[in-house]
């Protein structure tokens, strides 16, 4: 009797308790060599291939494209190769294997895209572990669930997120690529193919459809205007809602990747955090010439960790202890379509402008491809959501732990404000500062808050 060996979803290094099958680079019955590329598996930080553990054939695979897997959860069985040198049992490869038992990770998570400015407070338009969007993973109970989910479809068109990052990456327009896929899903080939022979480049003009047949020629097909609501049926009489029991005319859908890591992590900040907010406003009328608004927020920041420490640092709620942290890594949330990603900038208590927008230009070009590695994305000591580029004021910014505070910037303005003698327009930029109540007083929550406006208030 064959030897069956059974393959089990690896911790991919994140701590994290699932991943979503992207793509199979193998099928049933195909034979495969040792750490050749099995599979491509889509986390809530980056899409990773999964190498082969054995040299063999492959009997079974669970799960199609766009179904999630826990970790710990059968992925694939082989059948090894007798004649062929195999990996040993206890060699250290860097993954485990066999089923979890549990999985633990602090992580985090926020919500504010930041993109370094040119203008004077104007930012481009275009988001873990110790971030504002990551994930705080408890114990989690391993399993051979696998959950069966479709691609998610958007205007129309039906792929999971690893899909729309890779055709955002080639400039392919996902509406005009033919979808191989089961149930019209478009796959990583599919994409691919399009960007080999460009026959679906973003921006082109729509392809005609071909004629139905030949010699006959068709009036385009003018779309059909919905019917418009009115509180009133056909009949004339109100028209009344469906109660609570009935179905949603909606379609749920499961979250994946970064979005369902964020709704456990925003879970678990919301359990264990006592947040309290402070709000004031930054005078920026002393400045002299256009200036870098990421850069000056970043530069205040870190004036305020080192007049206050202990804002920067991390709370362990479990023991009641906290750890000041000499450095200065800043979590910077990053918006996309995908979600957010919190990347930290580290050691940003040792750059200037330059750097600090070097380092972000970096961090955001990682992000938007899916190519930023896990390192990045986790160990940030305080973090900073700059929500005002699309609008508000003020927030109340989570606190995602082990983290114990996080500053908020919010949308320029310029205000009349009272002055020796009169009345005078300044810039003024909102700023709130969102801390953990458990491990900083609000005195000290108070001076970190004033530190920052003193910073940004100085003409340069």
């Amino acid at each position: 009797m064959a030897d069956i060996k059974t393959f089990y979803l690896p911790d991919l290094g994140e701590g994290l308790p699932d991943a979503t099958v992207v793509e199979w680079h193998v099928k049933e019955g195909d034979s495969i060599k040792l750490d050749a590329p099995l599979c491509s598996m889509e986390t809530a930080k980056a899409v990773v291939d999964v190498p082969s553990p054995y040299t063999g054939k492959v009997t079974k695979l669970h799960g199609a494209p766009g179904d999630i897997i826990e970790t710990g959860a059968a992925l694939a069985e082989f059948e090894p190769d007798p004649n062929a040198k195999q990996r040993a049992e206890s060699q250290d490869t860097g993954h485990q294997h066999g089923p979890k038992k549990s999985v633990g990770s602090p992580a985090a998570d926020d919500a504010g895209k930041v993109v370094a400015s040119d203008e004077g407070g104007e930012v481009d338009t275009g988001g873990k572990d110790r971030e504002d969007e990551g994930t705080v993973v408890g114990a989690m109970v391993s399993g051979s669930h696998v959950h069966v989910e479709q691609a998610a479809s958007v205007g129309g068109v039906k792929a999971v997120p690893a899909v729309r990052a890779l055709a955002k990456k080639l400039k392919i327009d996902l509406a005009r690529v033919k979808p191989t896929g089961a149930d019209g899903v478009v796959t990583l080939k599919d994409v691919k193919d399009a960007a080999a022979n460009g026959s679906a480049p973003m921006g082109a003009a729509p392809s005609r459809a071909a004629p139905a047949s030949a010699g006959r020629h068709l009036a385009p097909e003018l779309p059909q205007p919905e019917p418009a609501r009115t509180a009133t049926s056909l009949s004339g009489k109100p028209v009344r809602t469906a109660p609570p029991s009935q179905a949603a005319s909606g379609q749920p859908e499961q979250l994946k990747g970064v979005r369902r890591n964020m709704a456990r992590v925003m879970a678990d900040a919301h359990a264990q955090v006592v947040p309290t907010t402070l709000v004031d406003d930054a005078d920026l009328h002393a400045w002299i010439g256009k200036q870098d608004i990421t850069a000056r927020l970043i530069r205040a920041i870190v004036a305020a960790c080192k007049a206050v420490p202990a804002l920067n640092a991390w709370f362990d709620g479990k023991n009641l202890s906290r750890t000041l942290h000499p450095h200065v890594d800043i979590g910077i949330a990053v918006d996309t379509d995908d979600g957010l990603f919190v990347p930290a900038l580290r050691n940003a208590d040792m750059l200037d402008g330059a750097g600090v927008r070097g380092a972000i230009k970096r961090l955001r070009s990682q992000v938007e491809d899916r190519s930023i590695p896990s390192s990045e994305l986790s160990g940030y000591t305080i973090s900073l959501s700059n929500f005002g580029m699309f609008a508000g004021r003020y927030a109340t910014p989570v606190v995602v732990p082990p983290t114990v505070a996080i500053v908020g910037a919010g949308k320029l303005s310029h205000d009349v404000v009272a002055v020796m003698g009169g009345i005078e327009v300044h810039k003024r930029m909102p700023i709130s500062l969102t801390f953990d109540h458990r491990a900083a007083t609000g005195g000290e929550a108070a001076r970190f808050l004033k530190a920052l406006l003193d910073d940004m208030a100085r003409p340069n």
